[in-house]
C-alpha cells in the first residue's frame, strides 16, 4: 500500500514538472531518423526520498552523433579520387625521370668526346716522343715521357672501353623519349578521368608497371647497375612490362560475314592480316636486326681489346727505346703502336660502335613489342576484351611506316603453305 501510494506520488510530481520544462525548451516535432542525424538520450535521476518539491528532479538531456554509413557512390568517388592522386605522382615522376635522363643523356655524350679526343691526343704525343727520343739528347726524359703517355692512353682506352660512352649515351636518349611517351600517356589518362571519372586502380597498376619496367631497362647509375655492353647473347631490348594472364572467357567468333561494328571493329581478313605480320616480322625484320647487332658486337668487342692492347705495346716498346740495336726498332715499334691505337679508338668511339650496337637491340625491341601486341589481341577469344580493331589496325600501321590498305597485303604470308624463307619484304618501312 506505502509503494502504491508512493508510485502516485511520483506521477503527480513528474506531471508538474513537465510542462514547466516543456515551457522553458519546446518539445521537437518527430520525424523519421536519417543516415548521419543526431539521436538524444534522456536520463531523469530521482533522490532517495520522494519529495514534493519540483527541485528534486532533474531532466539530463545529451545529443549523440551518430557516424553515417558510407554509401557505395561515396566509396567509388573515394577510390576513384585516390586513383587519379597516384596516377597523378606516377605523371610527375615520370616527367622528372625524364628530365634527368635527358641531363645526364648530354653529359655522357660529352663524355664520349672528350674522352676520344683525349686519349687520341695522349698517344699521338707520345708517338713523336718517342720517334724524337733516339736522336734527342734528352733521350732519357723523352723516353720516360712517352711511356708514361702510353701506359695512360692503354689504361684510359680500358675504362672507356668497358664502359662505352656512346652506348651510355644512347640508353638515356632512348629513356628520354620513353619516359616522356609514359608521361604523356598519363596526362591523357587523368584528363579523361576527369571528365568521365574513369580512372580506376587497373590504370594505376599498369602506369606503375611501366615505370618499374623502364627503370630495370635503363638504369641511372653507372656503377653499379650499368647495363652489360658486351652481353654472351643478344637480345632485344625490353622496355615495358609482361602482360599479365587475363582471365578466360567463352570465346564470340565470328566468320566471314561478321561485321566489324558487331565485333570491335575486328573481321576474319584483319586476323589473317595481324597473323601475316606478325610472321613477317619474326622471320625478317627482327632477325635482321639481331644479326647485324651481332656482327657489330663482334667488331666493337675486337676493337675494345685492341686498342688497349697496342697502347700497352707501345708503352712497353718505349722503354727499350735507346737499348743499342734494340733502340731503333723499339722506337719503331712505339710509333707504330700508338698510331694504331689511335686509329683504333677513332674508328671504335669516333664511329660510336656502341651507339650502333645499342641502336640495332632497340630497333629489335621495336619489332619485338609489335609481335606481343598482335598476339596479345589475337591471344584473346572474346572481342570485346580486345583493342578496337581498325583503331589497332592503324597503330600497327603508323609503327611500320605504311598506310592500311597495304596490310592487306600479309594476308597471304598467313598461310601456312608459304615458307619464311620464301618471304621476301619487309614488314616495316620506317627503319
Amino acid at each position: 500500500m506505502a509503494a502504491l501510494q508512493a508510485q502516485r506520488l511520483f506521477l503527480a510530481q513528474s506531471s508538474s514538472f513537465l510542462p514547466s520544462t516543456s515551457a522553458a525548451r519546446p518539445r521537437p516535432r518527430p520525424r523519421t531518423r536519417r543516415s548521419g542525424a543526431r539521436t538524444c538520450r534522456a536520463a531523469m535521476r530521482v533522490p532517495s526520498g520522494i519529495h514534493t518539491a519540483q527541485d528534486s528532479f532533474s531532466l539530463k538531456l545529451e545529443w549523440i552523433d551518430v557516424p553515417a554509413s558510407p554509401s557505395a557512390t561515396d566509396v567509388d568517388a573515394s577510390s576513384g579520387s585516390v586513383s587519379v592522386e597516384k596516377l597523378r605522382a606516377i605523371g610527375e615522376a615520370a616527367a622528372d625521370r625524364a628530365e634527368m635522363h635527358d641531363i645526364i643523356g648530354r653529359q655522357r655524350d660529352n663524355w664520349n668526346h672528350l674522352l676520344l679526343h683525349s686519349t687520341n691526343s695522349l698517344t699521338l704525343a707520345a708517338s713523336v716522343m718517342a720517334a724524337l727520343a733516339p736522336a734527342a739528347p734528352s733521350m732519357v726524359a723523352l723516353k720516360a715521357s712517352a711511356g708514361v703517355l702510353l701506359t695512360t692512353a692503354a689504361v684510359t682506352m680500358a675504362a672507356v672501353n668497358k664502359i662505352q660512352p656512346s652506348q651510355l649515351a644512347e640508353e638515356q636518349r632512348n629513356a628520354t623519349r620513353l619516359w616522356r611517351e609514359l608521361e604523356r600517356d598519363v596526362r591523357a589518362a587523368l584528363a579523361l578521368g576527369a571528365t568521365a571519372a574513369t580512372t580506376t586502380q587497373d590504370d594505376v597498376q599498369e602506369a606503375m608497371d611501366r615505370v618499374l619496367a623502364l627503370d630495370a631497362a635503363y638504369p641511372l647509375p653507372l656503377l653499379p647497375g650499368m647495363l652489360e655492353k658486351f652481353p654472351k647473347a643478344v637480345e632485344p631490348a625490353r622496355w615495358w612490362p609482361r602482360r599479365r594472364a587475363a582471365q578466360p572467357k567463352r570465346s564470340r567468333s565470328f566468320g566471314r560475314r561478321g561485321s566489324a561494328s558487331s565485333n570491335n571493329g575486328w573481321t576474319h581478313e584483319l586476323e589473317e592480316e595481324m597473323r601475316g605480320i606478325l610472321r613477317v616480322i619474326k622471320a625478317k625484320d627482327e632477325q635482321e636486326f639481331l644479326t647485324v647487332g651481332k656482327l657489330v658486337l663482334n667488331l666493337n668487342r675486337g676493337l675494345a681489346v685492341a686498342g688497349p692492347a697496342l697502347a700497352g705495346t707501345a708503352a712497353l716498346a718505349s722503354v727499350f727505346i735507346g737499348s743499342g740495336e734494340a733502340g731503333a726498332w723499339a722506337s719503331g715499334a712505339a710509333v707504330f703502336g700508338g698510331a694504331l691505337a689511335a686509329a683504333v679508338n677513332t674508328v671504335e668511339h669516333g664511329g660510336q660502335m656502341g651507339m650502333l650496337f645499342e641502336l640495332l637491340r632497340n630497333c629489335a625491341g621495336f619489332y619485338r613489342k609489335i609481335q606481343e601486341d598482335i598476339e596479345a589481341n589475337l591471344g584473346e577469344p572474346d572481342v570485346e576484351r580486345r583493342e578496337g580493331g581498325e583503331v589497332f589496325a592503324t597503330k600497327v600501321a603508323l609503327k611500320l611506316g605504311r598506310s592500311v590498305s597495304d596490310l592487306k597485303q600479309f594476308r597471304k604470308v598467313a598461310s601456312p603453305s608459304v615458307r619464311d624463307e620464301d618471304i621476301e619484304e619487309f614488314a616495316g618501312k620506317l627503319f
